[in-house]
């Protein structure tokens, strides 16, 4: 029986951090060496306390738990996430692993499967919950056959681009894609670089004007 497991928890609803904690310290090896209440507190908390793992949801009125994720894993790449939400969507699901978390279940899992989903992930192995285990592969084989098109644009860029001709702020895309501010202005570059282009509004018009070439 592992001893001593340092965890970390960031969920920014009070009622949920509370119900964890009661959680935990009913186990012995569980140590909590720390709680947050946004992406940013949980980065910085990561960081202080340096969690063996770390329970993270993924949707906070402000900021992505997918991005604190990421930042959590290059910062403390000895540190294991495990994804806590009550959502099994698609893109949330790839985006996690993606990020690197060890493990993305739903808040129905249950007490004893949670515990066993921390000493899982602590002990080094990758969990997901059966639900969410299909769409996973299902996302895999799709991109391993993606057609992309002749500005060489992946599927998420493809949706990035289709946002931004909608007039989305970075901002509401990484809240819509649920990744960073960062991350999608990092996808914005890229994607002006692709195409050639200056700006969003030339990338606006890039879009429509493919739209009506195709409905011609």
């Amino acid at each position: 029986m592992p001893e001593n497991i340092k965890i970390l928890i960031a969920d920014d609803h009070e009622v949920v951090r509370e119900g964890l904690k009661a959680l935990l310290q009913r186990q012995p090896e569980f140590v909590l060496v720390g709680e947050a209440e946004t992406p940013e507190e949980a980065v910085q908390k990561a960081l202080d306390t340096g969690p063996d793992v770390v329970i993270m949801d993924i949707r906070f009125p402000q900021g992505s738990g997918i991005e604190a994720c990421r930042e959590i894993i290059q910062s403390q790449p000895t540190s294991k996430v495990i994804v806590l939400t009550s959502y099994a969507d698609d893109e949330a699901v790839f985006a996690s692993i993606m990020a690197g978390a060890s493990g993305y279940v739903l808040k129905q899992i249950g007490s004893q499967g949670l515990m066993e989903a921390v000493r899982s992930v602590y002990q080094g192995r990758s969990l997901l919950d059966p639900m969410v285990t299909q769409k996973v592969i299902s996302r895999m084989k799709s991109l391993l056959h993606e057609e992309r098109n002749e500005a060489g644009l992946t599927a998420q860029e493809k949706k990035i681009l289709a946002l931004m001709a909608e007039g989305k702020t970075n901002k509401e895309i990484a809240a819509m894609v649920h990744l960073g501010e960062k991350t999608v202005r990092n996808y914005v570059s890229n994607i002006l670089g692709k195409l050639n282009l200056s700006n969003r509004a030339q990338a606006a018009a890039y879009v429509h004007k493919r739209m009506d070439s195709d409905q011609r």
